[in-house]
């Protein structure tokens, strides 16, 4: 029996410092994910799902709730803290100024940061700064990216032009301007790059191509613009506006609004036409609409009662199916690039399916952190693969859905 003890361990301290103990006992090396869904390999997954949280994410906190920068978030281990990625220094007596908008890159592996007074990028593989730009000195407001990498349309901040600027340099390439859109705000480019869609805190949203990098047309909505998103086409706006529980639908080609829904139920209007009217963080009723990949449902922020309301968007007009209470206030809806998630600046991550709150981002210190801007993204070996957009669009039609275009407007 001692002479089998001392074999055995002669064997594993073999095995342990030449690696054949895997060939003698019938086992081979490890390869991809383990069946905790990681890797056996000691070195981890190859692959990370990320969620990039930039801070202050919104104007309806105190600036120095989080802190500055960008706080990383492990999306596939119950979003556990991996890091905080520096961007801006300020001093502790000055306000930070409020992110805008943020948006990457697999094509430049670069992520950008767009504040009230600068643009920057930052490369995502050694985290450190490649460039900023304050251009004009009257920027920034909400980037997008364009699928090559070879622009990126931003807002002024709150004037009647936006910015193309070069995403590796920061150079500016050109000014579309609007001038029917003053305070510029948010921006949505179509799919395939080729239409950007500049919103400003108005009524009249301007439609360039980006070929030319000129305005086109523009579409007058019935009140201010909030938060808007795009169908797979970019053939319909589902857009929030002032003085609205709810939304309304807009047709591009025609330029019309053709649809209207409000939310049922829930106090409105009754609670929001009075004198004064209640304070409504971005002084709407609703900041916050996203449409499923498969846009069959339409999920909207409701500021006054702090809940999502979720449509059925396969029947027209949208029908008004369920509603999820979240733990603070709902101003910004991100879906997950697999479409099942859905990242909420209320701090809420939401199973898309189950309705259930599965999980809240917190920072290093264990602080909710209410940003409504923040990006979904995937690595593999390090290197961005995949990126979610910070607008809901959709990304395919559903097979089931109405055309509101063929059915009477509201």
């Amino acid at each position: 029996m001692q002479i089998r003890r001392v074999v055995g361990f002669a064997i594993c301290a073999l095995a342990g410092f030449s690696g054949i103990g895997r060939v003698m006992w019938g086992q081979t090396p490890a390869s991809g994910r383990g069946a905790n869904g990681g890797s056996s390999s000691l070195r981890g997954p190859a692959e990370k799902e990320l969620i990039y949280v930039t801070l202050p994410g919104t104007l309806e906190a105190s600036p120095d709730a989080n802190g500055t920068g960008i706080v990383v978030l492990d999306a596939r281990n119950n979003y556990n803290f991996v890091k905080r990625i520096p961007t801006w220094d300020v001093p502790a007596s000055r306000n930070p100024e409020q992110v805008a908008g943020v948006t990457a890159s697999p094509v430049t592996q670069m992520i950008y940061v767009a504040a009230r007074g600068r643009l920057g990028a930052w490369d995502l593989t050694t985290e450190k700064k490649v460039w900023e730009n304050a251009y004009d000195g009257q920027c920034c407001e909400r980037p997008q990216i364009s699928p090559d990498g070879k622009f990126m349309y931003v807002g002024s901040d709150l004037k009647d032009f936006w910015y193309v600027v070069d995403p590796k340099t920061g150079d500016l390439i050109a000014k579309v301007q609007s001038p029917l859109s003053p305070n510029a705000h948010n921006l949505n480019l179509s799919q395939d790059g080729k239409t950007a869609f500049m919103s400003p805190n108005g009524k009249v949203m301007g439609i360039a191509d980006t070929a030319t990098h000129r305005l086109t047309r523009t579409i007058a909505f019935p009140d201010n613009i909030r938060v808007f998103v795009l169908n797979h086409d970019s053939s319909l706006i589902y857009s929030n506006t002032n003085n609205l529980l709810g939304f309304v639908i807009a047709d591009v080609k025609s330029g019309q609004i053709i649809r209207k829904v409000e939310v049922q139920g829930f106090g409105w209007p009754e609670n929001w036409n009075v004198t004064p009217r209640p304070r409504i963080p971005h002084g709407c009723p609703s900041h916050g609409i996203a449409l499923t990949n498969d846009e069959k449902e339409i999920w909207l922020a409701d500021g006054l009662n702090n809940c999502i309301h979720i449509f059925d968007n396969t029947k027209m007009p949208p029908r008004q199916i369920q509603s999820i209470k979240t733990t603070a206030g709902p101003y910004w809806i991100t879906v997950g690039l697999d479409g099942t998630l859905a990242y909420v600046s209320s701090g809420d991550v939401i199973d898309m399916k189950t309705r259930k709150i599965v999980g809240q981002m917190k920072d290093e210190y264990g602080r909710t952190m209410h940003s409504e801007k923040l990006l979904d993204m995937v690595f593999t070996n390090g290197k961005l693969t995949r990126v979610a957009n910070q607008f809901g669009n959709g990304l395919a039609m559903p097979s089931a859905a109405g055309d509101p275009r063929s059915t009477q407007r509201n």
